[in-house]
């Protein structure tokens, strides 16, 4: 929750809530109010959007984009379309790497994290723990990145933790991506196809064939699968 050599604070609106942090030496106390500001206005957009488009809040299908979409709604629906999902399922990683690269403006490294979903820009290893609710595996492992100096994210959904809707009963699905928005959208449909333990390999191979994905790790009561550019340590 607290990297060595950075400095933390939240920024809670509504439901978005954000747990922020930076370099030591990029912080100033006029960053919380600056990260405060961009969540508004980026709710005040998408909210925006979704009273011309209701069918954006609660469709669990891609869709398309209808004229005047904000940036943000674009980026979920990309996102969304790529994993076979509805856009809002991509929503929290969307404000956590929107808020982030703004914050790289003024920070030399960034780690936001909103409800479980990560964007970072860090240039140093770093070190993730997996919370994956019940399962014996919970909080005993992390994934160690290497530095990500151009920004990824790290998504996770479940189908046993948290408020999510999830069509499946995964103890957590971690997603690795460049881009946050992508890792959220495919942590949910990954999530949606693991019931027991036997569907995990299955949903392994639709997160990797998923254009943009660099690493997957899915864990159900006491088994787990995983592939691509991770490392996992225990914790």
């Amino acid at each position: 929750m607290q990297a060595e050599g950075f400095a933390g604070f939240a920024c809670r609106i509504k439901e978005t809530d954000l747990a922020v942090q930076v370099d030591e030496a990029s912080f100033n106390p006029r960053l919380p109010a600056f990260v405060e500001e961009r969540v508004l206005v980026y709710r005040m957009l998408l909210e925006e959007y979704l009273a011309a488009d209701p069918e954006f809040r609660t469709t669990l299908k891609p869709r398309l984009a209808a004229p005047g979409a904000p940036p943000m709604a674009l980026a979920m629906i990309r996102a969304g379309n790529m994993a076979g999902v509805g856009p809002m399922a991509a929503v929290a990683g969307a404000f956590a790497e929107f808020v982030g690269r703004e914050l790289l403006t003024k920070a030399k490294q960034v780690i936001v994290e909103n409800g479980g979903d990560l964007f970072l820009s860090v240039r140093q290893k770093i070190r993730i723990a997996v919370y994956a609710g019940n399962s014996p595996l919970s909080n005993r492992l992390a994934l160690e990145l290497e530095p990500q100096p151009d920004g990824c994210g790290v998504c996770t959904s479940s189908g046993t933790v948290g408020p999510s809707f999830s069509f499946g009963r995964a103890d957590a699905a971690v997603i690795i991506s460049p881009s946050a928005i992508l890792a959220d959208a495919v942590a949910t449909a990954t999530a949606n196809r693991i019931k027991t333990p036997a569907d995990l390999q299955q949903a392994l191979e639709f997160a990797r064939s998923v254009t943009g994905v660099d690493g997957v790790l899915v864990i159900k009561d006491d088994k787990l699968a995983a592939w691509g550019r991770l490392k996992i340590v225990p914790l």
